[in-house]
């Protein structure tokens, strides 16, 4: 996926949760283990989330892209940020998935992804 359409789907994903009331906090986060796309508030519950966007599906689709290891350094990740941002240690934390196609271009949301 080029830069310009990651950005592009980032920006359509943040604006798509926005819209379904989630605040966003970091975007872009990273740490030695590796990036998370978004991070944001639903309510009380701290959402890691991974923007997905798939051209073609000949290596799959872009939620099938999220194979084990891509899950393990996102989580990876997410210990970090709460290893240094204290005060979010104690909220539920959740990782959701906003993966988008070439045929459909409404994101398809996962809560609780993995």
């Amino acid at each position: 996926m080029s830069l310009f359409i990651g950005i592009l789907k980032e920006k359509q994903a943040l604006h798509f949760l926005k819209q379904h009331g989630l605040h966003l906090l970091f975007t872009n986060f990273r740490s030695p283990r590796g990036e998370i796309d978004l991070i944001m508030r639903d309510q009380k519950t701290l959402s890691f989330i991974e923007v997905r966007y798939r051209h073609h599906s000949d290596y799959g689709t872009a939620l099938e892209s999220i194979n084990f290891i891509k899950q393990k350094k996102i989580r990876n990740t997410a210990e970090y940020f709460l290893a240094k941002y204290t005060a979010y240690q104690t909220w539920p934390c959740r990782f959701d998935v906003v993966a988008f196609s070439k045929d459909n271009n409404t994101p398809e949301w996962i809560k609780n992804a993995f």
